[in-house]
């Protein structure tokens, strides 16, 4: 009897220390994991305003970040976003017709609000018990000497075979910067060509109202854009020359993948006017309540 207590008792001991090296590993390795993807996106993001790693951003420029929630009040919902003030931080909520509904003070520090536990616990205190909020998402505004120069989007849209994730760069007049593949599971060879220049930079500089009608094009692209696009041409006037000749050009669809290019076109079109939807009612808001936001 005595061998079996101590038996069990041993293997209920090399159970818990287990769990404790596991879950211990486990915190270990997704903190890293979550440390590696942040700093990826940082990368990922300088690059699209065209700061190479390693270079020194100008002191002039100041990124702004915005989040944004769906605000719960019984059965009625809001959109609800929390902004960097000069005083502070404040969740402005706005019925989902545009039009202004409250705003109330949060109590975060510059390094608590990065962290969704403690913005979202301030956030609850700040609008109190008979609300509900849900975390949408996140946008960085780019201001350089005080004014807008660009906007940071992260975004996630069903590709061939499971989502495609990428940070998608907007101009103030929402035409495109730029955008990155984050992630995604399309076939090597045919839609994991999303990530390659010659497909991606055909996005660049379109308007915001090509933007709107964007479409695929089934049609071979042809070699002097491919060069252009790859950054083959050496003479950067010729090369300038050919990009602005297809600027206004749809989208060429990758071979043998025509469904990974409708879902990327279909992607940036709709987190482009959706984003520009959201930020003129914001403004519209701020304008007319007099909030001066730090962006």
């Amino acid at each position: 009897m005595k061998d079996i207590i101590s038996i069990i008792f041993r293997l209920t001991l090399s159970c818990i220390v287990a769990g404790l090296i596991m879950g211990g590993t486990f915190i270990f390795t997704d903190r890293a994991k979550k440390a590696n993807e942040h700093a990826r996106e940082e990368k990922v993001m300088y690059s699209l305003l065209g700061h190479d790693e390693g270079g020194e951003d100008p002191e002039s420029m100041a990124m702004h970040e915005l989040f944004r929630y769906i605000v719960t009040d019984g059965e009625e919902q809001f959109i609800g976003y929390l902004l960097p003030l000069s005083t502070g931080f404040e969740f402005i909520t706005i019925g989902l017709d545009g039009s202004f509904v409250s705003r109330v003070p949060v109590q975060l520090s510059e390094t608590q609000v990065l962290e969704s536990g403690e913005r979202d616990t301030a956030i609850a205190a700040a609008l109190g018990p008979t609300k509900t909020i849900r975390f949408a998402d996140q946008t960085l505004v780019v201001t350089d000497d005080g004014e807008r120069s660009a906007f940071l989007l992260s975004g996630k849209f069903p590709g061939y075979k499971t989502s495609i994730a990428i940070i998608l760069a907007l101009a103030p007049d929402f035409s495109i910067i730029g955008f990155e593949v984050m992630e995604h599971e399309e076939d090597p060879g045919l839609g994991a060509d999303i990530e390659r220049d010659f497909f991606r930079r055909q996005f660049e500089n379109k308007s915001f109202e090509s933007i709107k009608a964007l479409r695929t094009i089934k049609e071979p692209l042809p070699q002097e854009y491919f060069d252009a696009l790859e950054g083959r041409i050496a003479e950067e006037e010729a090369a300038a020359a050919i990009m602005e000749k297809y600027r206004l050009q749809d989208i060429y669809a990758l071979t043998g993948a025509t469904i990974s290019t409708d879902a990327v076109v279909m992607g940036i079109k709709a987190m482009t006017k959706k984003f520009a939807y959201r930020i003129e009612t914001l403004d519209a808001v701020l304008a007319d309540q007099q909030i001066a936001a730090s962006f």
